[in-house]
């Protein structure tokens, strides 16, 4: 874990990621916020690629809370058999659609508080889709930014709660609502777990990771 960088620093790293991708994006498809709890909620310990491999053709029969149900939980699998857990995850979005229907007339609430309630959505969930539907700057903190946050001292914490926390106090805010993207992209295709790519990282000479791999 790297010391909390400061403000000029990370001004500076954000600056950049800004200027290499002024609109990052999230990789899952989705067509509205309902399918976006859905892909979301299915990517756990899953690929983005392996959820749009499955979603792609699920989305199409199943972009409400309503024909989901009507679908079923076995045309369901049918679509998600290929995903990690696809039976516990299958049971979660049924039931994550009768409470939409049942409880908020179909539609997919605004407020972490309500998201949480749902089955199969945790606090990361809620932040994605808080971020990318509602357009509110919540950090969705994944294993990819909890690394390159405490590696690099843009954002340290023992704990998600804690990196997501400390985003929320350092990062600048006008980066505030693209940050968990930029973190995730970078974490994921450049400060990667096991080998680093750092003899290519646009922010090297700021990181304050100490091991850096430099080919």
């Amino acid at each position: 874990m790297a010391k909390q960088l400061d403000y000029q620093t990370i001004r500076e790293i954000f600056t950049r990621f800004r200027a290499a991708k002024a609109e990052p994006k999230g990789e899952l498809d989705h067509v509205n916020a309902y399918t976006l709890v859905v892909a979301v909620a299915l990517s756990a310990q899953a690929t983005d690629k392996g959820v749009n491999k499955a979603t792609k053709d699920l989305f199409k029969i199943a972009d409400t809370p309503q024909k989901m149900l009507d679908l079923g939980e076995e045309g369901l699998i049918e679509h998600i058999k290929t995903i990690g857990l696809f039976r516990n995850k299958a049971k979660n979005v049924m039931k994550m659609s009768r409470i939409l229907v049942e409880e908020f007339g179909g539609e997919v609430p605004s407020s972490r508080a309500a998201l949480e309630s749902l089955p199969g959505v945790g606090r990361k969930t809620a932040n994605v889709v808080l971020n990318m539907w509602f357009h509110h700057p919540a950090q969705a903190v994944d294993t990819h930014i909890f690394r390159f946050g405490n590696r690099s001292g843009v954002a340290v914490g023992k704990d998600v709660v804690a990196v997501e926390r400390a985003i929320e106090d350092h990062v600048p805010v006008e980066f505030q609502q693209h940050a968990h993207h930029w973190m995730i992209l970078h974490g994921r295709y450049t400060c990667t777990a096991r080998k680093p790519l750092c003899g290519t990282c646009l922010i090297r000479d700021l990181c304050a990771f100490e091991e850096k791999n430099i080919v």
